[in-house]
């Protein structure tokens, strides 16, 4: 007995881990082998104009401003202004361009914001406009028309020079700033601060690799990284996860500087630095050492600029064009980026989220209608047993215990890896480990998985025992003609066996879905 329950449980394994492997992309992202090698640790501008202004040179005059968009709409925004800065053709201008983590003025750049005005640059930041972008829906083009107002509205303020107007755009950002640049060729420069180049779902894939390879995960808790970011998402929307902004890049001709921090896990830095060079003229490249996505370092006073950006940004900016193409192009702390970001396949079984979500909702439909089918028979038959003296319709011998434990493990080992997830995902997101919630929650994950799997055969091993028979129905003489109600009787034992049937059917089945998706999601590949 022991040695069948064995074998059909191994049987059953296998056939899940080749379900899960056939079921979806592998992943296997591509090392880097040819590293981008800055020119010097150093990552000072050259061609410097002796004459350019430098952070802290000037007062900054700080003001609310309202930026008309089109169609009678509005956003608030916070110039910056240097006192004093006054050149025969004004100043340069930089309008800053939100990243996905930021929407209004009053909270995003204004460390940088500010230094770079000390240094005799006016900047503007405006309200992100948020009615129409939301997690499902970015318009990328849409949202540079938007900019494209604020941008106006810098060319005419006093003391502005509109023919030296830019544009700073972080992370999200750079996706948009280029298209401002094709459309609105005026613009003079820009300034991407750890630009993804790639297309969001590759630079999603990419990050997600990126944060679980820092928390140590299991090398099968990768399996889930094409499989969800290559998906389209439930409830549809995410067209801009495809979203290509080379074509506009390689029609840029006006100067670019391009900075990095290397403590930054989320952009592929050495590849993005890279296309940008392949892309565009003009792109001179800073890399800062224990730098994060937005060029801060952990200092004893909390998160602060990197002491040499502002300064490095201010050179350059003040001392175009001789800055656009002086030596190095490439300087600054060593990046170190394992693996390309690249194009993400779309999972055979379950690209569409909808048809995923109504996989597991229609499974544990199953998983209830089931239990209440088989119990409300097993009520009925305790009922009729009472009036007739026979038992009705019901489970056979042994198929009770496995049959609940395939339900209710397959239940809790979907749950299981749902929660895991989560965890896991919120130890990525903070950039911590906890081998405990990490190695141990996959551990047990698996061994739910296996649990259920056992039931499951014990159920199969039992139906086969008993050839197939799962209901046992009272036992009726066959029913004279002149004996209406016995004939009742054994009609309504049989409709009762058939529920029964039914119930044993959905619970199998909806077990069965939830099984293969936990295949998918990689909770039975072979290895750890």
């Amino acid at each position: 007995m022991l040695f069948r329950t064995v074998a059909t449980s191994a049987a059953i394994l296998v056939a899940l881990a080749i379900t899960g492997a056939v079921a979806g992309p592998a992943w296997e992202p591509e090392p880097v082998v040819d590293h981008l090698e800055p020119a010097t640790v150093s990552t000072a501008i050259g061609g410097v104009s002796a004459d350019g202004g430098e952070p802290g040179d000037h007062e900054v005059r700080e003001s609310a401003v309202t930026i008309p968009l089109a169609d009678g709409l509005e956003v608030g925004g916070l110039l910056r202004e240097p006192v004093g800065a006054d050149g025969p053709d004004g100043s340069p201008g930089i309008v800053f361009v939100h990243g996905a983590g930021t929407g209004k003025a009053a909270d995003a750049f204004t460390l940088a914001a500010t230094a770079l005005a000390s240094a005799g640059i006016t900047t503007l930041v405006p309200d992100k406009r948020l009615d129409n972008y939301s997690t499902r829906h970015r318009d990328y083009e849409a949202m540079a028309r938007d900019y494209a107002h604020s941008v106006s509205y810098l060319r005419g303020v006093p003391g502005v020079d509109p023919d030296a107007v830019g544009l700073y755009a972080e992370s999200e950002g750079a996706w948009v700033s280029p298209v401002m640049m094709v459309d609105d060729p005026r613009l003079a420069f820009q300034i991407l601060v750890s630009a993804p180049v790639v297309p969001p779902r590759q630079q999603a894939a990419y990050a997600v690799d990126n944060y679980l390879r820092n928390t140590d995960v299991p090398a099968g808790v990768f399996r889930a990284i094409p499989r969800a970011v290559g998906m389209s998402l439930p409830g549809g929307g995410f067209e801009y996860a495809d979203f290509d902004v080379r074509p506009w890049l390689r029609q840029q001709d006006d100067p670019i500087l391009a900075v990095y921090g290397t403590n930054d896990a989320s952009m592929p830095l050495e590849q993005g630095a890279r296309e940008l060079i392949e892309a565009a003229d003009g792109v001179t490249v800073r890399f800062y050492d224990r730098a994060n996505h937005g060029i801060n370092v952990e200092t004893p006073e909390g998160l602060l600029l990197h002491p040499d950006f502002a300064a490095d940004v201010a050179d350059w900016l003040l001392g175009l064009p001789a800055t656009a193409s002086a030596p190095p192009q490439v300087a600054g702390a060593q990046p170190e980026q394992l693996y390309l970001a690249a194009p993400v396949a779309q999972p055979h079984w379950y690209g569409d989220g909808d048809w995923l979500v109504g996989v597991v909702v229609t499974a544990g439909g199953l998983l209830v209608v089931g239990p209440l089918l088989v119990g409300g028979a097993a009520l009925r038959g305790r009922l009729a047993r009472r009036r007739s003296g026979r038992p009705g319709a019901r489970l056979a011998p042994g198929l009770r215990v496995p049959l609940t434990g395939l339900g209710v493990g397959a239940v809790v080992t979907t749950v299981g890896l749902g929660v895991y997830l989560v965890a896991v995902a919120r130890l990525a997101l903070d950039y911590e480990k906890d081998a405990l919630v990490v190695q141990g929650g996959w551990i047990a994950v698996r061994l739910l998985g296996i649990a259920t799997v056992v039931a499951a055969a014990l159920l199969l091993d039992r139906v086969r025992d008993l050839r197939g028979g799962v209901v046992l129905v009272g036992a009726a003489e066959l029913p004279s003609r002149d004996d209406p109600v016995e004939a009742d009787r054994t009609a309504a034992s049989r409709a009762s066996a058939a529920v029964v049937r039914t119930g044993v059917g959905a619970t199998v089945l909806g077990s069965t879905a939830l099984l293969v998706t936990l295949a998918y999601w990689g909770a039975y590949q072979l290895g750890i």
